[in-house]
């Protein structure tokens, strides 16, 4: 016997090579979950996927750019050939393209709507057919972001996307309740990351402007998103639940 929560779940998590994609597999994996982990870098996906491996997890690493719908639907049929079946679908990849509205260029527009927009409805819309045709339910993830709440300096186009992703969850409660599927999202603030870590004054700005004192961990993402794809939220859907430590409640500016 196991009490693990996620035991013969099945799981892809895209964008997971790192950071809050990982995490969300690592625990999904901890708790019983097969998963499959993509990263666009394929290094970086193999080594993901070893690490988890190493500390007893199911993982198998499949790369490639989730901007393309042919490759999401090898995706999905990974899934199913891997592991017999898919139940849990976690729309983390995701792009952030900073720049001056009235300066932004239209290759920086197609390639934050290409992943953040386009990818994300069409790995939900595949791995959504494929939870259909088991008929036994499942769960969709996307991720937000409190710049699809706020305004924010500079992220107009990637605040624009991930306000998106929110509508689109809310429009397919009506699509997909029937099939016993729920979709939310999770929208971030400020997280410590491989990449926020990069900038040195990351933590010192956040933590002062952050009313809890401190950005996110990739932890405190991770127990959001595993809340939401597991049996306790199974009449939760259409929702966003924002971690943010508070900071879009007052909003101050990290500029």
């Amino acid at each position: 016997m196991t009490n693990k929560k996620f035991t013969n779940q099945v799981a892809i998590i895209t964008g997971a090579g790192q950071g809050i994609g990982f995490e969300i597999a690592r625990q999904l994996a901890y708790e019983g979950a097969s998963v499959i982990l993509n990263d666009i870098d394929e290094e970086l996906a193999i080594k993901a996927s070893a690490e988890i491996q190493k500390q007893g997890g199911i993982c198998h690493a499949v790369s490639g750019d989730v901007s393309n719908v042919e490759f999401i639907q090898h995706l999905v049929d990974e899934a199913v050939t891997k592991f017999g079946k898919l139940t849990i679908a976690i729309a983390n990849a995701g792009i952030t393209t900073f720049g001056e509205f009235l300066d932004y260029q239209p290759e920086s527009l197609k390639q934050v709507m290409d992943l953040n927009l386009y990818g994300t409805f069409f790995l939900t819309q595949k791995a959504s057919l494929q939870i259909k045709k088991q008929g036994s339910g499942g769960s969709i993830l996307l991720m937000s972001s409190v710049t699809g709440h706020q305004a924010h300096k500079n992220l107009a186009a990637y605040g624009m996307t991930k306000a998106g992703l929110e509508m689109l969850a809310k429009s397919l409660v009506v699509e997909l309740s029937d099939y016993n599927i729920t979709i939310n999202t999770i929208a971030p603030g400020a997280t410590l990351t491989e990449r926020t870590l990069m900038d040195k004054e990351y933590m010192e700005t956040w933590s002062r402007i952050t009313p809890l004192g401190k950005p996110a961990t990739v932890e405190d993402i991770a127990n959001a998103a595993l809340f939401f794809v597991s049996p306790v939220s199974r009449h939760i859907t259409g929702q966003s639940l924002v971690v943010d430590g508070g900071w879009t409640a007052t909003s101050p500016s990290p500029y």
